[in-house]
């Protein structure tokens, strides 16, 4: 069922209008609210509301009491975002017809605005054509226009990420992948084990009432806001700061977040986590609450919060589940099981494998890694708390190429991703003189029919091949150097060729199921 906001739909600016005193060159204004939604796939969100996505324009049509003579007398707008609105910080744009602005030199996201064919200008009315830059920070917007020394408020609006502009740094071109990506309210997280796959639906409900400001409320609450209002709202143009924004916010173990995981019982206070199926009520709770963090969820609880979020603010995202997942809390890619010899006490481990574990996907350019696109589309964010990443609870976005390929020097949080679905499991025997003997090492169980919901259907597609090469399927590896290793660690290095930094290793093990780094050859390194 299509939910769409409340609310009258009305062509003239009125309620904004009316909270000013209005000057005599303005008469009226109208922001052609449901033209422009529905041209910015914003329509089930709000009927009236200006809802717009950067990057493509949308029109404002305005009636002035005189002839307008830009000539004589410019047009200027003024668009400005976040308490500390800053041309250097792409926050504030002062743009116009003619757009004769003297702007500081290192302004950022410029706005720009046109004068429509179909306007008259001598009798004073104008059809706009305003587009916010590819690169602008999302959220709500106040435009001011400034005509004859006289200013008015022009629109409140809220400016989203766009899946649609190919400029856009979420651009993604197929139709399909969109409506279902974006538009999709209703999905399936899978469940279970690997050879017992649950489907369970969820109602993401991002076009529900409320979401707008539900979502800009995670937004405004976020610790990094809090410290710096300003650089915070001006790195939300950026899909990789909010991913990680978001992913911290979704879980409520460093901040005002939004549920409070929980991985057994009692769960008093609260419902039990398999009480959920859908986001909606999640999020509205924590919101009508003042924050207060929404009693219990586990990981998929989470992703699903999060992808409804994702959606909404326009970033592309899918939930993903991987069964057999490995949370390597030592991060040396291995999940280590100690065992005692007679008389010594056993070694503690907090590495384990869960029979399930729920991430999400989110699509995205990834420029601060590689100006040829190499690492551009699926990222892996996961709202869990499982590890911190730079002191805080959240994890990604980590290409799904750089996981494949084993990159574990890349952002962020690749390596942790990386043992998810490639480590090996050890079993070790800890002896009376203090040394350790394996017992046991499994290179296959972990990392297994990682799934996702099919685009257009309820079927599962089972992506495991994006993450993990199959046996057999080994890339081309160049530039050969000869290597030794740490037995206890995935990728030591006690000896390299002379001129290549150790950093600069990478390891290829993984690519043939089965192949533990430490039990490599040369042959399967590759020096950058």
């Amino acid at each position: 069922m299509e939910r769409k906001g409340k609310g009258k739909h009305t062509q003239t600016h009125t309620k904004d209008i009316n909270r000013m005193k209005v000057p005599v060159s303005w008469k009226t204004i109208g922001l052609n609210y449901e033209i422009n939604n529905t041209e910015h796939h914003t329509k089930k969100l709000s009927k009236d509301q200006l809802i717009v996505r950067r990057g493509q324009p949308f029109t404002v049509k305005v009636e002035l009491t005189q002839p307008f003579n830009p000539d004589l007398y410019p047009l200027t707008i003024t668009a400005e975002t976040g308490k500390h609105p800053s041309e250097n910080l792409g926050t504030k744009s002062r743009f116009g017809i003619p757009d004769k602005i003297s702007r500081s030199p290192s302004a950022k996201a410029v706005w720009k605005v046109e004068l429509e064919k179909r306007s008259y200008p001598l009798t004073g009315s104008l059809n706009l054509t305003i587009t916010p830059p590819a690169d602008a920070p999302i959220g709500k917007y106040n435009l001011t226009a400034r005509y004859r020394n006289e200013e008015t408020l022009l629109a409140t609006l809220v400016v989203l990420f766009n899946p649609w502009c190919p400029d856009d740094s979420v651009s993604l071109s197929d139709e399909a992948q969109r409506q279902e990506y974006v538009l999709n309210e209703h999905g399936i997280i899978y469940s279970g084990s690997e050879n017992y796959i649950r489907s369970v639906p969820w109602d993401f409900g991002q076009f529900e009432e409320d979401m707008v400001k539900i979502c800009l409320k995670i937004l405004d609450v976020n610790p990094k806001h809090l410290a710096n209002a300003a650089n915070d709202v001006s790195a939300r143009c950026n899909p990789i700061y909010v991913s990680r924004v978001v992913s911290a916010m979704i879980n409520s173990n460093d901040d005002y977040g939004v549920v409070e995981g929980r991985w057994s019982g009692p769960y008093s206070g609260g419902n039990e986590p398999t009480h959920w199926s859908g986001s909606y009520p999640i999020l509205k709770h924590w919101y009508d609450m003042n924050c207060q963090s929404v009693k219990y969820g586990q990981c998929w609880v989470f992703a699903g919060v999060m992808c409804s979020v994702m959606r909404l603010l326009g970033i592309p995202c899918r939930v993903i589940t991987n069964f057999q997942s490995a949370h390597d809390n030592n991060k040396n890619l291995t999940i280590d099981v100690y065992h005692a010899d007679y008389g010594v006490r056993e070694k503690e481990t907090k590495d384990s494998v869960w029979n399930f574990h729920v991430w999400l996907e989110c699509w995205m350019t990834r420029t601060d890694l590689a100006k040829d696109g190499k690492y551009d589309g699926w990222q892996v964010v996961d709202p869990t708390p499982q590890e911190k990443s730079d002191g805080v609870y959240c994890c990604g976005p980590a290409p799904v190429k750089a996981i494949l390929d084993g990159e574990t020097d890349l952002k962020y949080d690749v390596p942790f991703v990386f043992a998810e679905v490639n480590a090996d499991c050890i079993d070790w025997l800890c002896k009376a003189d203090g040394t350790m003997t394996k017992m046991l090492s499994d290179t296959k169980s972990v990392g297994q029919n990682i799934s996702t919901k099919t685009v257009g259907s309820n079927t599962r597609l089972d992506i495991t091949d994006k993450y993990k090469y199959k046996e057999g399927d080994l890339p081309h590896v160049s530039k050969l150097g000869q290597c030794s290793f740490l037995d206890m660690l995935h990728f030591s290095v006690c000896e390299h060729r002379a001129d290549v930094p150790w950093q600069k290793v990478k390891f290829l093990s993984h690519l043939s199921t089965g192949h533990s780094p430490r039990n490599l050859t040369y042959s399967s390194l590759a020096f950058l």
